[in-house]
């Protein structure tokens, strides 16, 4: 399918790259983030880890901004308010190191994230891509991305309806149209990546079509989706399934290619030489 339209998708100029900008469709030339967590040992820090071979955050980063990645990604996947100082302290410390595009993400649990966002976004000296609020977090996100100039991931469930009226919510707070990421939410197999496909398509065609609060492009975390299903993180499975890390790496791919193809504007990543394979593709 190709669809031409008289519109395009909002161009977002961050640190000298361009998301979106679109005018047809499938535009296949997104923007790519590795994001590395490091609080939780039981969530992709252990692909960082094996890697880069060591487990020091600071090396680890520094490594990780000579990958072939567009942006850098931290997520400070926290698990209680206790440890947001800790989160804090440890941005505070590797920004120096730093020398990509960032983009921060949040514990991914409401309760934290009200506090931890503002918090990290306190200490930034840069503009960076912050993820995510949604619509139990916004009112305490946005008015922080505000004051520092950032670009918000704004996430919502698999819902057209309600992606566009957080666009129009986060607008009204004050937030510029130009400084939003749409992430619709996606699951990383089945049903849940089809579903989640089709709404990113329809988003992705009713913003070239002139909506204004449809028009700003994607941001797509599908791959992280789909290191959580069973298939991509146990070893229960026969021969025949291959060996699991080599599986988990062609699963992220399958994942990276679809949203490729729905047309989303950023991917992110958890494998580093995926995205070299990505960018291989086009």
């Amino acid at each position: 399918m190709n669809v031409k339209t008289d519109n395009s998708i909002r161009t977002i100029n961050f640190n000298n790259i361009k998301i979106g900008g679109e005018s047809s469709f499938p535009i296949l030339n997104p923007v790519y983030v590795l994001n590395i967590k490091f609080f939780d040992p039981s969530e992709n820090f252990e692909i960082a880890k094996n890697y880069y071979k060591t487990d020091d955050r600071i090396k680890i980063v520094e490594k990780a901004v000579n990958s072939d990645c567009d942006i850098l990604g931290l997520s400070f996947n926290i698990k209680s308010v206790e440890e947001i100082s800790i989160a804090v302290d440890y941005l505070k410390k590797v920004l120096p190191e730093i020398t990509k595009p960032l983009m921060i993400s949040g514990s991914g649990q409401d309760d934290i994230d009200k506090i931890l966002i503002p918090q990290l976004l306190s200490v930034l000296d840069r503009e960076v891509i912050v993820s995510s609020a949604d619509e139990n977090t916004y009112k305490n996100i946005v008015p922080e991305v505000i004051k520092g100039g950032h670009v918000l991931v704004l996430k919502s469930p698999i819902d057209i309806n309600l992606a566009k009226e957080l666009n129009i919510l986060s607008a009204d707070l004050g937030l510029d149209l130009n400084k939003i990421l749409i992430d619709t939410d996606i699951g990383g197999l089945g049903y849940g990546l089809e579903y989640g496909y089709s709404i990113m398509e329809k988003i992705k065609l009713e913003g070239l079509k002139g909506d204004e609060y449809l028009n700003m492009p994607i941001l797509s975390m599908a791959c992280e989706e789909s290191l959580k299903t069973k298939e991509a993180k146990s070893d229960g499975f026969t021969d025949s399934w291959g060996a699991l890390e080599d599986r988990a790496k062609y699963f992220e791919l399958s994942a990276a290619s679809a949203v490729m193809a729905c047309g989303a504007d950023v991917i992110v990543m958890n494998y580093p030489p995926n995205i070299s394979v990505m960018k291989g593709l086009v």
